[in-house]
């Protein structure tokens, strides 16, 4: 009997975008999985952390934690160090020390975006920002004290599980008869949830470790996934305004370009794929009956 069906999955961050879709996908596929919120496990608290692991003997840890608001990090950078560089490498530690795994998760915004052709695992970090220079320390802190740790980086998220996601955000403006502006001059990885959870799941339980980039295939502008979630919700795809990110006042500076691939040769399904499979799940959380995991 393997541990993983012996001994529970510690998530943290529970109550964020990836730790709700962590509970839910385990849920689903019959994984034992413990949860903590910030408020319950503090992951920049290494006192803290050795009291969870000897408390609940996970075999794996998938940390969920972290600072997310990279535009607020440019002027709160000490919070975001601490909970996207020192939470990890502390929790990476305390994994080393007793035997667990670890699932941890970055970012495309680790990169400067003068490439031009996809971001792989062995291309250099040159982050622009405090946010991406918080999740590149992240990724050396964490293989320097446990080099078996598995490092997913990823982008841009979308899901109907909850409302914190651009892709939500453009239906529901087109729904409304309402314009929505959005970014022509970045382009970028969207990443569907359900598939980013259940591929980085997967590779957990193979014992993959090191770095592994995960999104959905495809490049796309911000704009341009708006449409194209527009246009796949029969909605007019006319409610989108493009407009320069500069227009923004972004206190961040993100990369032109922010594509990743995969050096390991794995792929996640379309965005488009993902962008129906978003669809149903609304149409399941909207209905009577219980959601379903919709994975390509």
């Amino acid at each position: 009997m393997s541990l993983a069906t012996t001994q529970p999955i510690l998530i943290t961050g529970s109550t964020g975008t990836l730790g709700q879709a962590f509970q839910r996908v385990c849920r689903i596929r019959g994984l034992h999985a413990i949860t903590l919120t910030r408020a319950a496990l503090d992951i920049a608290d290494a006192h803290a952390i050795t009291h969870a692991l000897r408390c609940y003997q996970p075999w794996a840890v998938v940390n969920a934690a972290g600072y997310v608001r990279v535009d607020e990090a440019e002027a709160d950078a000490d919070r975001c160090y601490r909970e996207n560089t020192t939470g990890p490498e502390l929790l990476a530690a305390a994994c080393a020390a007793q035997g667990v795994q670890l699932l941890t998760f970055s970012s495309d915004l680790v990169f400067d975006g003068q490439q031009t052709t996809p971001y792989r695992e062995g291309d250099a970090p040159r982050p622009l920002s405090v946010y991406g220079h918080s999740k590149q320390l992240a990724e050396q802190a964490v293989l320097t004290q446990l080099p078996s740790a598995l490092v997913v980086r990823t982008s841009a998220f979308f899901s109907a599980w909850d409302e914190h996601n651009f892709v939500y955000h453009a239906l529901t403006a087109a729904r409304r008869g309402e314009d929505f502006v959005a970014a022509d001059d970045l382009l970028i990885s969207p990443t569907y949830v359900p598939d980013l959870v259940n591929h980085s799941l997967d590779l957990l339980l193979d014992q993959a470790q090191g770095l592994w980039h995960l999104a959905n295939e495809g490049a796309y502008t911000w704009a341009e996934l708006a449409r194209l979630a527009l246009r796949v919700a029969g909605l007019d795809e006319a409610y989108v305004v493009p407009r320069p990110a500069a227009s923004f006042g972004w206190a961040a500076r993100r990369p032109r370009y922010s594509v990743l691939a995969s050096q390991h040769g794995l792929l996640l399904p379309s965005v488009e794929s993902g962008l129906h499979r978003h669809l149903e799940d609304e149409r399941l959380l909207q209905s009577a009956n219980p959601p379903a995991i919709l994975v390509g």
